[in-house]
This record gives C-alpha cells, sequence and structure tokens, in this order.
C-alpha cells in the first residue's frame, strides 16, 4: 500500500469533532422558530408567577387552606402542555390533515354530550365543563381549535371555494355557524367570538373577496345583536360595559374593581404580590380577570411586557406562514397565530373596559387548564410550519448532492484509471505518482 493512502487513513481527526458530526450538520433553527418558542415559554413564567400571586390569598383564605395549590396544577399541565407541543412540532403535518376530521366530529359530539343530564358541570349559572378524576375538562376550547384547523383544511384544498358566497357558505361557514350556536347555548358568547374573529382573519389571508366578508360581518352582527337581546344576563353585560359605574355593586361591579386594580397600579405598580384587589374584591382574578393584577402589581410596564410578547408571536407566526412552501402550511401558520391573538386581544380589551366582558382567559398567562393545553398543541403546529420539518418541506429544501465518480488506483497503486493528464494526451511511464513512489 502506497505510503500516501496509509497516512491518509491513520490520519486523526480535529480535536472535539467526530466522524458522525462530518455526516450530520446541526441545523440551526430559523428566527421564527426561535421567537415563537422564546414568547411562549416568557408568557407561561410570566403566567405561574401571577396565577401564584392573584390566586394564593384565596385559596388560603376562602378554600383549599393551600396558598399554592392553583399554582401546582398550573405548572403541572403546562409541563405535560409543552411535551404535547415539543410532539406536535415534530409530527409530520399529514398526519394532521388526517386526524383534522375526526377531531371536528369530537369535538361536537363532546360538546352536544354537555347538554346531556348528569355529563355536564354547571358553574355560575354555565354549563361548560366535564368533570374527570377532580379535573375540570373543557369540550369548547377542543372545538375552538378543531374550526380552526377544519378551515384551514378547507380553504387549503378548496381555493376555489373563495370566488363565491355560496362556495364559502357550503361547507365551511355552516360548521363555524354549527359551533358558534352550540357555544351560544351554554352559554359561551367569548369562545364564539374568538372562532368568528378567527376564522374571519383565516378568510382574510386565503384571499376572499371584501365584498363578500363585509356581508358575512353584516349579518354576523346582527344575529350577535339578536341573541344579546334575548338573553337577559347579555342584555345586562351590555349596559355594564357601557355604564359600568351606573350600577357598581351590581353588574359593573367586576369591570368596576377592574378599572380600580388597573389604575392603582401606575407606571410601575404596587409591587408583586401586594394587590388588594386579588383579596375577595376582583371575581376571577386568577383566570379571566389576571390582566387586572398584571396592570396593579406591575403597572403599566408589565402589561407592556405582555403585549410584546403576544406581539412577537404576530410578528412570528405571520412570517412563517408567508414563508411556508405550501398552501395549507401558510394558512395552518395564519390561522393559528389569529387564533392566539384574537382571544389576547379580546381579553386585554375586556379587563381594560374597552370591550364587554366574555369570560376569556389570557392565552399562556391565566389558569385555564383546558384553554393552555388546547392553546400549546396549537403553538406546536405552529412551531411545526416555522422549523420546515415537514416531510414535503424537507424534500423540497433538500440540495441534490452531486454524484463522485470513484478514481480507480488511488490506494491500490493501480494508475490504469487515471492513465491520461488533464489536457488528455497520456501519461509518461515516469510520471506522476509512478515516479514519486519510485523517489
Amino acid at each position: 500500500m502506497p505510503a500516501a493512502a496509509s497516512a491518509a487513513r491513520t490520519r486523526p481527526l480535529p480535536r472535539g469533532r467526530s466522524r458522525g458530526s462530518r455526516a450530520k450538520a446541526v441545523v440551526k433553527p430559523p428566527l421564527e422558530y426561535s421567537i415563537l418558542y422564546t414568547a411562549t415559554l416568557c408568557l407561561m413564567a410570566a403566567g405561574a408567577v401571577m396565577v401564584y400571586s392573584a390566586s394564593s390569598a384565596e385559596s388560603l383564605l376562602g378554600g383549599t387552606g393551600d396558598p399554592a395549590f392553583y399554582l401546582k396544577r398550573y405548572v403541572i399541565v403546562g409541563v405535560i402542555g409543552l411535551v404535547v407541543m415539543q410532539l406536535c412540532s415534530r409530527v409530520d403535518l399529514k398526519v394532521l390533515k388526517h386526524v383534522t376530521p375526526f377531531l371536528l366530529v369530537a369535538a361536537f359530539g363532546l360538546t352536544v354530550a354537555l347538554h346531556v343530564p348528569g355529563f355536564g358541570v354547571n358553574i355560575n349559572g354555565a354549563t361548560r365543563w366535564i368533570g374527570v378524576a377532580g379535573f375540570q375538562f373543557q369540550p369548547s376550547e377542543v372545538l375552538k381549535l378543531a374550526v380552526v384547523l377544519y378551515a384551514v383544511q378547507t380553504l387549503a384544498l378548496r381555493p376555489q371555494a373563495l370566488r363565491t358566497l355560496s362556495g364559502l357558505c357550503k361547507p365551511l361557514l355552516l360548521v363555524v355557524g354549527a359551533a358558534c350556536l352550540l357555544l351560544m347555548v351554554q352559554p359561551d358568547l367569548g369562545t364564539a367570538m374568538v372562532i368568528a374573529f378567527s376564522v374571519g382573519a383565516l378568510l382574510i389571508a386565503a384571499g376572499a373577496k371584501m365584498r363578500h366578508l363585509g356581508l358575512i360581518v353584516i349579518v354576523a352582527v346582527l344575529l350577535i345583536g339578536v341573541l344579546i337581546v334575548a338573553e337577559p344576563y347579555r342584555r345586562a353585560r351590555l349596559f355594564a360595559f357601557i355604564d359600568p359605574w351606573g350600577d357598581p355593586q351590581g353588574n359593573g361591579f367586576q369591570i368596576v374593581q377592574s378599572m380600580i386594580a388597573m389604575g392603582s397600579g401606575g407606571m410601575f405598580g404596587v409591587g408583586l404580590g401586594e394587590s388588594v384587589q386579588k383579596i375577595f374584591y376582583l371575581p376571577e382574578a386568577h383566570t379571566d380577570m389576571i390582566l387586572a393584577i398584571v396592570g396593579e402589581e406591575v403597572g403599566v410596564l408589565g402589561v407592556s411586557v405582555l403585549v410584546a410578547l403576544y406581539g412577537m408571536i404576530a410578528y412570528a407566526g405571520l412570517r412563517a406562514a408567508k414563508a411556508a412552501r405550501e398552501r395549507y402550511q401558510a394558512l395552518l401558520a395564519a390561522g393559528l397565530t389569529s387564533l392566539i391573538l384574537c382571544q389576547a386581544t379580546l381579553n386585554l380589551f375586556a379587563v381594560m373596559g374597552l370591550a364587554p366582558l366574555t369570560g376569556v382567559p389570557l392565552p399562556f398567562v391565566s389558569y385555564g387548564l383546558t384553554n393552555m393545553v388546547v392553546l400549546l398543541i396549537g403553538m406546536g403546529f405552529l412551531l411545526n410550519v416555522a422549523s420546515g420539518r415537514s416531510s414535503t418541506a424537507r424534500k423540497a429544501a433538500r440540495p441534490k448532492q452531486p454524484r463522485l465518480r470513484v478514481v480507480k488506483g488511488d490506494a491500490t497503486g493501480d494508475t490504469r484509471g487515471d492513465s491520461r493528464r488533464r489536457d488528455g494526451r497520456s501519461r509518461g511511464p515516469g510520471t506522476g505518482r509512478g515516479r514519486r513512489a519510485a523517489g
């Protein structure tokens, strides 16, 4: 064996590198992926702190006697949700396409089952939960995600449906309308509004005609107006929104206490754990109204940080939708981003008195176990699109490797496969590798 070949085989690898590292290069995740992941973890960390602060006094004095009761449940379910989010960020999106119809049927079935006597749990006059082993499961949260996924799949597979109003209505808007009607019966106007706004934003992203969207909005506003007028408690909430100080001890109590909390915090807040409104003044302080406690304890600065984190999700989610290689992936990123942002915006406006109270939790921050797990699943699929891990994206992005041609005689001394010069002339008997070996 020639000396050059044996030296090549025995040459040591550079320090810190292995043979496997040469074949497998470390791929850095895209910027959108990193932004989405970081914003989600920051929101959950802020949520854990604020859930403990907002619920500790109520748990200790009027509940379980354990000030960390809600925090423990939040952390346990949050860890489970993060694991599921990781799995969803790595699964092939073809699996999601196959599962979506079954998920939609199951979500409708569970929502209908709430009205079966003895099956649903009624809390504060609303039947929205199913009790399982000490935990309360909310089917409307699953229905919310399932409807958005169904809308994404329908608009991706049938782009011609955007051309006509009848194409939009059948079957997409009929399914959305049926879901909203079921939610209104519970009653759960907030989740119905989140679904309506999310699907509306998705239709805009898909390229629906503005005149069709305008007609749909007019019809939806008229229907919502009729439903509000027909239900006494909805009329009371509307009047409380218009003039909360007209009945500060009755229908306007919650929004008045929320305004007091937000106003007491000022720019920098009264300090973590120093809130007064959370001690039996502000109802649902650790769930729907947690933003008011954030405003009281860390002020406008803390609220601005949360808004900035949601802005990061909006920026990265829309960038991922724009960079997606397929229509389905683009619409999936746009739909899931809209779902998170519409819910966050509705909660922000309600707590600050800019919209009627609807009972919608703040995504990733409020104590709402079903809502948190469902939105983490949605974030997992959004991360999936942002990372480009789906099989179709990998195939499209994979560069073609050049075919290597084997040169005979490098290691055996046989130079017949390399007997010509670059200019095409044959080598002489005393040139090249043979002369070097002889020397």
